[in-house]
């Protein structure tokens, strides 16, 4: 197997993100360093990407996403379309391009990462989706290489992320509920893996919690994904048994295949929430209340600090503040609840 950046990294005793700047000819870079890592380079037989030698001379000018979707999948969900615009919009404006690819699963995601830092064809990563104990992280973070993440982060203080308050957003629809007289709430998310859901849901616990209401597991559905086909399984378990007063759920999808099979069901009577305000949302019969998550400001404000990133001294990004953004959301009712 031949050798890559982490290796000549490794024998040169620089960063890989340094070895990267290095092939590019970057002239941050002092002399001695790169007389170092091309020694390195050479030892180890390490020939760049021919692509990438091809842009010696200056750094690219190129940001990578990284889609947790397959094609299929990708375009269903309007979040990823919303959040990627906004970074396109504010990437383009400062001169930078972009490059992304689709992934079947965790283990796509971080072969994508390694083949964006060897090709050397960006300059940094943006991660649209945030895991539990998430690979594409403690990758990126093992070879000291520009990203920032949209979702909350593990470790919030060594991580540059972007996120709505998810716990505090489903926390308020939630009390709405109670409010209109709701006492008997289901909870249809997504994966439990990724944080969204993790985080929403405890926002739905302590509403129910601090309101003395009982937490009763046959209300609680977690589908595999976020698509309209697990919605409308969820809404086969929740509503199979008992009729809850009403349902929040962790993605408009989610909802939309929910409300579907009501109405193939003849189920009336239960209010039913989404979160993302798609725009099917609002011109759908009933119209669908939903939480605005802002999500073309999520892609923004992620482009707007991974360009604030790669434009610092590399001896001062650990000293970036603020390292993060919270992006406010609002319920937008309708006549789903």
């Amino acid at each position: 197997m031949g050798s890559n950046i982490k290796d000549v990294a490794k024998l040169a005793g620089v960063a890989p993100s340094t070895v990267s700047r290095v092939i590019h000819d970057n002239s941050r870079i002092s002399q001695a360093t790169k007389e170092k890592v091309r020694h390195a380079m050479d030892e180890l037989g390490y020939v760049p990407n021919a692509a990438a030698s091809s842009l010696a001379g200056r750094t690219p000018r190129t940001l990578g996403l990284v889609l947790p979707n397959n094609p299929g999948e990708l375009f269903k969900n309007p979040f990823f379309i919303n959040a990627m615009r906004g970074i396109s919009v504010y990437a383009q404006e400062r001169g930078y391009f972009l490059l992304y690819s689709f992934s079947r699963d965790e283990e796509d995601e971080v072969q994508f990462i390694r083949n964006y830092i060897n090709s050397g064809w960006v300059s940094g990563v943006v991660l649209l989706a945030a895991r539990k104990e998430d690979r594409c992280v403690e990758y990126l973070k093992s070879v000291d290489f520009p990203f920032v993440l949209i979702g909350h982060a593990e470790d919030p203080l060594s991580t540059c992320w972007v996120d709505n308050d998810n716990f505090q957003a489903m926390y308020q629809v939630v009390t709405y509920l109670i409010e209109k007289g709701h006492r008997k709430i289901g909870f249809l998310g997504g994966p439990e893996t990724f944080r969204v859901t993790q985080d929403r849901y405890n926002g739905y616990i302590q509403a129910l919690n601090g309101r003395g209401f009982p937490i009763d597991e046959k209300l609680i559905f977690m589908g595999d994904d976020f698509s309209e086909e697990a919605g409308e399984k969820g809404g086969g378990i929740l509503l199979g048994e008992s009729l809850p007063d009403a349902i929040v759920t962790t993605d408009d999808q989610l909802a939309f295949g929910l409300l579907k099979h009501m109405e193939g069901n003849g189920i009336k009577g239960v209010d039913v929430t989404g979160f993302n305000n798609t725009v099917r949302g609002i011109y759908q019969k009933p119209g669908l209340t939903s939480v605005d998550i802002n999500a073309d400001l999520l892609g923004e404000r992620a482009a707007e600090l991974l360009i604030k990133l790669l434009e610092t001294e590399e001896s001062e990004r650990k000293d970036i503040n603020p390292n993060h953004y919270l992006v406010e959301t609002m319920l937008i009712r309708r006549d789903t609840a």
